[in-house]
């Protein structure tokens, strides 16, 4: 299988179901196995979220990074607890956050970097209510109706 210049794994689910309020782009801690086959795109960030251990330190939970296929017996465990890299000041900030007003911690984007590095986008978020569900469904037919529309004037 082929490498990928730049891996780029989104989490659909994450904007239907939350309201983003803030984004941050950390590092993670991984294993060398982890990053080959993140590197081949076989990861999975949909149904995963970030938790503060009793250290005051960030984690994702529930990421699937599917193990590596070149690898001998010292493969990883895929749906390991992995460390998330921030400055200690947006670690605080997001802490509080957190525990003050109930807002949950959702990764967006898991990504490499030009140097070939992983880095995940997570997001402060706030989680939707129904109705707000419907209003997204809503203005996304809308929105690609009026797309039709346009499509079809420009031929």
């Amino acid at each position: 299988m082929a490498l990928q210049k730049n891996v780029k794994i989104k989490n659909r689910k994450a904007r239907f179901e939350y309201e983003i309020l803030d984004k941050y782009v950390a590092g993670i801690v991984l294993a060398g196995t982890e990053i080959k086959a993140i590197r081949e795109g076989k990861a999975s960030i949909a149904e995963s979220f970030c938790e503060f251990n009793e250290k005051g330190e960030l984690f994702v939970i529930n990421m699937t990074v599917q193990e590596y296929s070149h690898a001998t017996h010292f493969n990883h465990n895929p749906k390991s607890e992995r460390k998330l890299l921030l400055n200690r000041s947006e670690l605080k900030k997001l802490e509080k956050s957190v525990k003050a007003s109930g807002l949950t911690i959702v990764p967006l984007l898991l990504f490499t970097n030009d140097k070939g590095l992983a880095k995940v986008q997570i997001a402060l978020c706030r989680g939707k209510r129904e109705f707000d569900k419907r209003d997204s469904i809503k203005d996304r037919d809308s929105k690609r109706n009026l797309d039709r529309i346009k499509k079809s004037f420009n031929n």
